[in-house]
């Protein structure tokens, strides 16, 4: 091989290997299954400290995700899954950024503009090589590209008025049965939502993302019947609970 193509050949290696990772398999989430079943307990609750301690772990992992975008050959429930690991995990390296610290709130400026200058508008990390913040894998990916109104049962922003975090990873294989157990328990958890036949008390969450729950011909009342455990009318009394957005620490 003459040395003049060498340059050329390299040019080609770098234009390549990037259309080759995004062309690979879905990574493992077993790193970060380890951590949530060792540092977060039954009620969602963490151990910041204890993660603290586990930073080289987490880092791994978090490494592989930005190595390993998702594909356009994944299934529907691989892409799916990768997003929520990915959300719940950049959130906790967020949490471990500015630990130890009260409420994810207090991260940024005292006056917060959403979409503009909150925690969740902060590009602190990569995925596929392009800047990314949480509100990119939320709005930008997850809403926009997924018809799935449950993933607001299973994003967790570090707040105790969120649902719980789960002390496992989502797969795709058991992710549809991952979302409806979360939830049947974000419905049923009296200090998230209170219902009784007489009136509903739901998290802010409803009336946030009110036009995901009512899309495909549905409403808010449809998914508080398909989960709660006391029924509710379509002209039951409906108000919002106050966002408790105190860490979600144990």
């Amino acid at each position: 091989m003459r040395l003049f193509m060498l340059p050329r050949l390299l040019i080609l290696l770098f234009m390549i290997l990037p259309l080759l990772a995004q062309a690979g398999s879905p990574p493992s989430h077993a790193i970060w299954d380890g951590l949530l079943k060792k540092h977060v307990d039954g009620r969602g609750l963490v151990d910041y400290k204890g993660l603290k301690r586990d930073e080289a772990l987490l880092n791994q992992y978090l490494d592989l995700l930005s190595r390993t975008p998702p594909a356009a050959s994944w299934s529907v429930n691989e892409k799916m899954a990768y997003w929520i690991n990915a959300y719940n995990a950049f959130t906790v390296r967020l949490i471990l950024n500015h630990y130890p610290l009260k409420s994810i709130k207090d991260i940024g400026p005292a006056v917060q503009i959403p979409f503009v200058n909150t925690p969740w508008t902060e590009k602190f990390f990569t995925i596929g090589g392009q800047k990314m913040s949480l509100d990119n894998i939320e709005h930008g990916t997850l809403r926009k590209q997924f018809t799935e109104p449950r993933i607001h049962f299973a994003l967790v922003c570090a707040a105790r008025s969120c649902p719980r975090l789960r002390n496992e990873a989502y797969t795709p294989a058991r992710l549809a049965g991952q979302l409806n157990e979360q939830g049947v328990g974000f419905l049923n958890d009296p200090t998230k939502n209170a219902v009784t036949p007489g009136r509903a008390s739901l998290s802010k969450l409803f009336d946030w993302y009110n036009r995901d729950f009512e899309k495909n011909s549905r409403s808010v009342v449809y998914w508080v019947n398909r989960y709660s455990q006391t029924k509710i009318n379509a002209d039951t009394p409906v108000s919002y609970l106050d966002y408790d957005w105190r860490l979600n620490e144990q």
